[in-house]
């Protein structure tokens, strides 16, 4: 299991790599489609899709999400709400004209997907695009691994006290502390690095630091949030497409949460 992880885990450090350094319609798409793999996993655990396949109800916001992206790459953050509305409506006309073939939780959950699988997730690219987001993009990462690694680490070592007891036993508020500090150093350490490339208003490592620090916080309420659907839909993963790893909302179930609180963080920070 462990050779299987850390296979998968160079692989996906690989692609990040080489999709966030092209940018442009490379990042793009690769969100596009990491975003619909991820609805896919949500569908199938709040059972808006079953295993026959898509049906009106999933495809709506399927399709609700490759336009968003295309308006997003073409105009970014012009028509998100607009998009967002429309898709709404769409999901809600399904709804009604195909009374009852679904139920009320089914069509929270098709909208509720499509934001949390897709919308925060293409943070990423609006990051991307800023100026000198070439390297601003890595801030996710370095507050979202960061931070799980750190928090592992210093959990293992000295942590006592439990977190979140009935969620997740083995995570402690010591390790939380770790988590934080850790992004934080990190955060700091590349702002050194990346300082001479990087225009800021004030102390760039500073507000690297504040940035990670913050960014690795919510990452944590990520992690939990995407382990509680899994405890109260009583499954394991959300999917097997990452051996070792799981499904793509099992691995980058923080990258998502965070994606957005770093894009603002550092519009009005730097």
């Amino acid at each position: 299991m462990f050779w299987t992880r850390l296979g998968s885990g160079i692989v996906l450090v690989a692609a990040a790599l080489i999709t966030i350094i092209s940018g442009g319609t490379v990042l793009a798409a690769t969100l596009l489609i990491v975003s619909l793999i991820g609805i896919h996993e949500l569908y199938r655990v709040f059972q808006v899709e079953d295993k026959k396949g898509a049906a009106l109800l999933s495809g709506a916001g399927y399709l609700g999400t490759v336009i968003y992206y295309a308006l997003l790459f073409w105009q970014p953050q012009t028509y998100t709400m607009m998009v967002l509305t429309g898709t709404l409506i769409v999901i809600m006309a399904v709804y009604v004209f195909s009374y009852p073939r679904y139920q009320a939780q089914q069509v929270t959950a098709a909208f509720f997907s499509m934001v949390y699988a897709a919308v925060m997730l293409s943070n990423i690219y609006l990051l991307r695009i800023l100026d000198h987001g070439v390297y601003l993009v890595w801030l996710v990462f370095f507050a979202s691994w960061g931070c799980d690694t750190c928090a592992y680490c210093v959990g293992k070592l000295i942590g006592k006290h439990k977190m979140t007891p009935k969620l997740s036993p083995k995570k402690s508020v010591e390790g939380a502390v770790g988590g934080v500090a850790g992004s934080a150093l990190l955060g700091a350490v590349y702002g050194a690095a990346v300082g001479g490339r990087v225009a800021a208003d004030g102390n760039l490592i500073l507000s690297f630091a504040v940035i990670c620090a913050a960014g690795g916080l919510i990452s944590m309420i990520g992690d939990l949030a995407a382990s509680a659907i899994k405890r109260n839909y009583d499954i394991k993963d959300y999917g097997t497409l990452i051996p070792g790893h799981g499904g793509i909302m099992d691995r980058f179930d923080s990258v998502i949460f965070i994606a957005p609180v770093i894009y603002y963080l550092a519009l009005y920070l730097l």
